[in-house]
């Protein structure tokens, strides 16, 4: 190091070793910064036209792009399969980050229709057709009426599109 400094003093030019010495660990430096940027390289899904609440969406209506804002909201879907099939809460923007907050399950039980009501405790099965005064998805709580003696219950909607009524 004393050398390069006596020799740049003096005005003398740099060997090629000496200039190969200096310019190796400078592109080093670059290939790791431009493989760190390589590996924290992120997609985001957005949409191709605009989707309205209540919409399900379809894998079609979908586009991925890369993300280049590194300020970028988090919480956005970064895959099409993360998103294909649910319905959206609010409208979606073409080429606007579609979030994740702004989806939901699509509805298995529908407000005013009938559905099978049933309550299991051990031995005993109770079903009954009931009335759901809410739309759910699957594994939520709602209110149901029972058709037969009007009375209100509470009940998880099951994959099977019944109810199970809980014990009070």
């Amino acid at each position: 190091m004393f050398r390069l400094k006596a020799a740049l003093r003096n005005g003398k030019t740099l060997s090629a070793r000496w200039r190969a010495a200096l310019v190796a660990p400078a592109a080093l430096a670059g290939l790791l910064v431009a493989d760190a940027a390589l590996a924290d390289m992120r997609t985001a899904v957005v949409p191709k036209r605009i989707i309205y609440p209540g919409e399900e969406i379809q894998a079609g209506q979908l586009e991925v792009v890369e993300v280049t804002n590194p300020n970028i909201v988090k919480g956005f879907a970064e895959s099409i399969s993360d998103v294909s099939g649910l319905v959206t809460k609010r409208t979606l923007l073409p080429g606007r980050v579609i979030l994740v907050s702004a989806l939901r399950e699509p509805f298995l039980v529908n407000r005013g229709s009938t559905v099978q009501m049933v309550f299991d405790n051990g031995s005993l099965v109770i079903r009954a057709s009931g009335t759901p005064l809410q739309d759910a998805a699957v594994g939520e709580l709602i209110r149901i009426r029972n058709k037969d003696t009007g009375v209100i219950v509470s009940g998880t909607v099951m994959a099977d599109g019944t109810v199970h009524v809980v014990a009070k």
